[in-house]
């Protein structure tokens, strides 16, 4: 076998992805969080359970024959019954490059998705199931902070099995606590807790958890950075805001509903904290068996101004497209190619330091703004109308109209026009938490205090009403109807 040559540089880099010949896809419900990536990585193809384009992007295979299964109540359970699908099958088989299937990348995945990428020949460019399921545990993110000397939210780790006993194990952090169970899902598990009714209002979810993240509560402002575990380091991106809680846009008081990149994100310091942090996490994580790709949710004390990590996600993430297509990406390369790098055999040499630098830099910093916008309504409903993916225009009248089907945000031309990735399509269901779709756009969408502007209010009822639908009587409905509206998110 030739031996590889070290690529030397970004434009090597580069260079490297665009001639690359062994097939990679992206295996998920939608191809939202690589979206783009294609034109950096040659041969790299989506397989997605929902095609938001309807037929129209070149590179993203969809079956088109819903095959019997077992009602779905994961992302993992929709990659399991791809990679099991006749027609999924068939077209891996006949893009295999001597005798090879390719890789696979997932954002969610356990050990049966191992298994079926296994006997399919596909080789998973990720950690183990194993390894992440366990990192992905708040409980265990907390150990290894310690570890990495990354300062916390001030917290207990215990198990609950009472409200008094609650209070007991967490006298020093106040009377208004956090309670998070080990597995976090943007807001479903995040719970507020100042008095016995509050509590009991989630009795049953804490209780039978064997252990729980109590925090204090904290005045505090959400943010988001992604990083890359290297053997040269760990590369970190900038920090970007987090939409939180929003009314318009999720139904959970906790829930992840967006993200935005600027220059010169909050001040000096808490960005330079973030990215030390960032760093020594990463470092952690390497020492843990981990590589590759991940994204971490720090606090912002409102009240003292301190920085704390929140959660981990050991994967990409709903921020990753963000991260991908921000202006410093753009001149440079995404963060994302050196996950890949990481797992493509190949020697290469960069300057960690050097790269993260730069990224930090005001000038290689635009800004971009994304809302997941989710049915917030206790209704049922089937879809009879949905809007497009591609580029929306708003009027002066505050109304939306359909430009042109694209699936570069780089389309996107003014204030006045937005990039929207459609989840929910026609036929599908409406429940409350189901996620309808993703808008994104040049600018911000928060004041400095993170209040939703207008503008972003503007575009949600306005996409809003593109949507059209039927309420449905759940009286009326299946157990394996129900089931079919699922429950879980999609990003």
């Amino acid at each position: 076998m030739k031996e590889q040559k070290t690529l030397k540089g970004l434009a090597e880099i580069k260079q490297f992805f665009k001639s690359n010949e062994t097939p990679i896809y992206f295996i998920s419900a939608t191809c939202f969080n690589l979206l783009g990536i294609d034109e950096w990585v040659g041969n790299l193809k989506y397989i997605s359970h929902i095609d938001s384009f309807e037929g129209l992007h070149p590179n993203l295979f969809s079956p088109k024959v819903e095959m019997a299964h077992e009602e779905f109540q994961s992302i993992e359970d929709i990659n399991n019954y791809l990679l099991q699908h006749t027609e999924v099958i068939d077209y891996i088989e006949s893009r295999s490059l001597d005798g090879k299937a390719g890789k696979a990348l997932f954002l969610m995945f356990n050990e049966k998705t191992e298994e079926a990428a296994k006997t399919l020949g596909l080789d998973v460019c990720f950690p183990s199931a194993k390894l992440r399921t366990f990192l992905d545990n708040i409980v265990n993110t907390n150990r290894l902070d310690e570890k990495a000397g990354v300062a916390c939210v001030p917290y207990v780790l215990s198990s609950v099995e009472s409200y008094s006993q609650l209070r007991k194990v967490s006298e020093k952090l106040g009377k208004n606590l956090v309670v998070q169970t080990p597995f976090g899902d943007s807001g479903h598990t995040t719970f507020f807790i100042s008095n016995e009714q509050e509590f009991d209002l989630h009795k049953e979810e804490i209780i039978k958890e064997k252990e729980v993240k109590i925090m204090k509560r904290i005045n505090c402002y959400g943010t988001a950075i992604e990083g890359c575990v290297t053997k040269h380091g760990t590369l970190v991106a900038p920090l970007m805001t987090e939409l939180v809680g929003f009314k318009e846009l999720t139904p959970y008081k906790g829930g992840w509903c967006g993200n935005e990149v600027y220059a010169n994100a909050f001040t000096p310091d808490i960005r330079e904290k973030a990215t030390k942090y960032t760093q020594l996490f990463g470092d952690q994580l390497r020492k843990e068996g981990y590589k590759g790709y991940f994204e971490l949710d720090f606090l912002i004390d409102q009240d003292n101004g301190e920085i704390y990590l929140g959660e981990l996600n050991p994967r990409i993430s709903g921020a990753s497209s963000i991260t991908n297509h921000a202006l410093f990406a753009m001149k440079d390369v995404p963060l994302f190619l050196f996950h890949l790098l990481e797992w493509m055999d190949v020697p290469y040499e960069i300057d960690v330091k050097e790269l993260t630098d730069r990224w930090a830099k005001p000038e290689n910093n635009d800004s971009w703004s994304q809302l997941i916008i989710k049915h917030t309504k206790k209704t049922l409903a089937i879809v009879t109308e949905a809007p497009a993916s591609g580029i929306w225009e708003m009027k002066k009248n505050g109304k939306i109209k359909f430009k042109k089907m694209d699936a570069h945000r780089q389309s996107v031309v003014d204030d006045n026009e937005a990039f929207f990735f459609q989840i929910t399509q026609k036929n599908g269901y409406l429940y409350e938490g189901a996620d309808l779709g993703i808008l994104v756009m040049r600018g911000r969408l928060m004041s400095d205090d993170f209040k939703l502007s207008d503008r972003g209010k503007r575009w949600i009822r306005a996409l809003r009403a593109q949507y059209k639908s039927d309420i449905i009587d759940a009286g009326l409905l299946t157990e394996e109807d129900l089931m079919e509206a699922g429950d879980f998110k999609m990003l």
